[in-house]
This record gives C-alpha cells, sequence and structure tokens, in this order.
C-alpha cells in the first residue's frame, strides 16, 4: 500500500485516514507488518529515508534502555481489559507516528527546496557579479577606443592646420 503526496499538507485528520486503512487491512489479514518509509532529518544531517515499523509492536521495542532491574515496578490492573486498553492505545500510538512522520517529511521538503533556492540565489549573485565585470570591462574599452579616436582625431587636425 503506497500513500503518495501525503506530505504536502500534513494534517491529524489525514494521519487518522491513513491509520484506519492500515490497522483495517493489518486486522483483515491482508498484511503480516507495516512499515513506514519517509524522509528524516536529523539537525547535523542532511535529509534521509529511513524506514519504521509500525506493526506488530513488540514489547521488547517499548523497554527502557539500560538495566532494567533499577526501575520500580508494581503490578497495576487494567479496566476494561489489557486487549480494551491495547486496543485504545494502538490506532493513537500510530496516529502520533505517522503525523510526526508527515510533518518529518514535509519539514525535510520545505528545507530541500530552501537549499535549493539558496544555492539559486548565490549562483545567480556571483553570475551577475561576472556579467558586471565584463559588462564594466567592455565599457572600459568602448571609452577607451573613443577616447583614442577623439586624440587621433585632434591630432590629425593639428598636423593639417
Amino acid at each position: 500500500m503506497q500513500f503518495r503526496y501525503t506530505a504536502q499538507d500534513p494534517s491529524l485528520s489525514r494521519a487518522r485516514r491513513i491509520t484506519q486503512i492500515l490497522l483495517d487491512m493489518y486486522n483483515d489479514g491482508q498484511f503480516d507488518e507495516v512499515n513506514m518509509i519517509f524522509t528524516y532529518m536529523d539537525t547535523s544531517t542532511p535529509a534521509e529515508a529511513v524506514m519504521e515499523k509500525l506493526l506488530p509492536l513488540h514489547k521488547a521495542e517499548f523497554l527502557p534502555v539500560g538495566n532494567v532491574d533499577d526501575i520500580y515496578q508494581e503490578e497495576f490492573f487494567m479496566h476494561p481489559s489489557e486487549e480494551a486498553v491495547i486496543n485504545n492505545l494502538v490506532p493513537n500510538y500510530m496516529v502520533g507516528f505517522i503525523y510526526c512522520a508527515l510533518t518529518e517529511s514535509y519539514m525535510c521538503e520545505q528545507n530541500s527546496r530552501m537549499t535549493a533556492m539558496k544555492a539559486a540565489t548565490d549562483s545567480a549573485d556571483e553570475m551577475l557579479k561576472e556579467l558586471n565585470k565584463t559588462y564594466n570591462h567592455l565599457r572600459q574599452s568602448s571609452i577607451t577606443q573613443e577616447i583614442t579616436e577623439v586624440i587621433g582625431g585632434a591630432k590629425a587636425l593639428k598636423k593639417k592646420g
């Protein structure tokens, strides 16, 4: 399943629609897993395509990094049931993740446009400098030519008279 051009106008409603389509297809058994490919940009690196697995969720992916024995843990109960809580959390988790990916992709696109426009502006500025130098050189040559002609004409008149 592909969702194209979704980063043009990222919104929570679009993320919810995508999530619902994916969950329906996953629950119907049309997919074994759901992966999302999107552009991501860290502040120190240019945008790159990344792939993140959305479904199925595995408990190990949500455990904290480090020694789990140091974390205070107590038994807790879920009401109405664990399944009901998970059925509510998973869609919300996916909506948040998909919305984040959409906005990240949009930001990468805008950053790429901004970078391209800066490069084009810098290139145009450099071109204008070179054209200005060429214009001034030609103008100076033309003025020098005119002065030389005037001096030559003045010398010719002086010799005649």
